[in-house]
């Protein structure tokens, strides 16, 4: 039971960085369209959200990876 619950939380964790990207099109379109100084800062902070996010994950997989 707890490796399905494992495999759901980590599911999750690859959703979340999904949603995170497609969270900020729109953003990339306001400032590569349209300009917008504020999309752009709205964009760098999305990235480096994702950037922890994914650092996060890695750190995980490499602990696993060691141990088994």
């Amino acid at each position: 039971m707890e490796s399905l619950t494992l495999k759901r939380y980590y599911m999750n964790q690859f959703e979340t960085l999904k949603n995170l990207l497609m969270s900020m099109e729109k953003d990339f379109e306001k400032f590569y369209d349209k300009e917008n100084s504020a999309a752009g800062t709205r964009v760098r902070k999305g990235l480096q959200d994702l950037k922890n996010k994914c650092q996060e994950i890695r750190l995980d997989v490499q602990n696993r990876k060691n141990a088994g």
